[in-house]
């Protein structure tokens, strides 16, 4: 059987982050959830400070530099996606809004997604309730009903004892997994198909002039 593909998706700023621990940790218990149930698994990584450039690029021109390029087709070709943003202002980053809005409207219909978050303190927690998942449900995704939120605290002494992060990340894990195994695995479409980036029904019109509605 061909091994599932999941996308994870970084939006963290410094290097190291606590965004990208969070977002390995997320990987990691979801493979091996998904090991548990005989389904082998591959995950592909990105870092979105690495192409930070070419999302704004990206922006302006309509048009993904190669690197951005292969990470978009990597995401919409994946069987699931974990994708974990720094919370600034009580709301997703910037970062993170932009690579999401360099995305085709209905590439993600249908994927199941693992959201996680971060921030200094838990006051921030509500966030992925609020701002992040009414924004896969307006892309048509199908986020998992656990989001896994990381405070500061909850990489020391301090963490929560009540539900600490590893029962949170294993209960997000494991419900991804499930979405997964209810699945199909997703075909490998052919690059040079429209379709692959447009989606059907879609024209050159999309695709040349950048953004919809511009």
């Amino acid at each position: 059987m061909t091994a599932r593909r999941i996308a994870v998706v970084s939006a963290g700023l410094s290097n190291p982050s606590s965004t990208r621990m969070l977002a390995d940790r997320l990987a990691a218990a979801t493979v091996t959830e998904l090991a548990s149930r005989d389904i082998a698994a591959e995950t592909d990584t990105f870092e979105l400070r690495d192409l930070a450039h070419d999302i704004t690029n990206n922006l302006l021109t309509g048009f993904a530099p190669p690197a951005l390029e292969t990470m978009i087709n990597t995401v919409v070709s994946a069987d699931a996606l974990i994708v974990v943003t720094p919370i600034f202002s009580t709301s997703y980053s910037g970062l993170f809004k932009s690579f999401i809005d360099v995305l085709d409207p209905d590439a993600l219909r249908g994927k199941p997604v693992l959201i996680g978050a971060n921030a200094g303190t838990a006051r921030h927690s509500l966030a992925i309730d609020y701002a992040i998942r009414p924004l896969f449900a307006y892309l048509h995704a199908e986020p998992v009903s656990t989001g896994v939120f990381a405070a500061s605290s909850d990489w020391g002494g301090a963490a929560d004892q009540v539900a600490p992060l590893a029962e949170r990340v294993a209960r997000g894990a494991r419900e991804l997994a499930d979405a997964v195994a209810r699945r199909e695995s997703t075909a490998v479409d052919d690059p040079f198909d429209p379709a692959t980036y447009l989606g059907e029904g879609r024209s050159f019109g999309h695709l040349l002039g950048g953004l919809t509605g511009e």
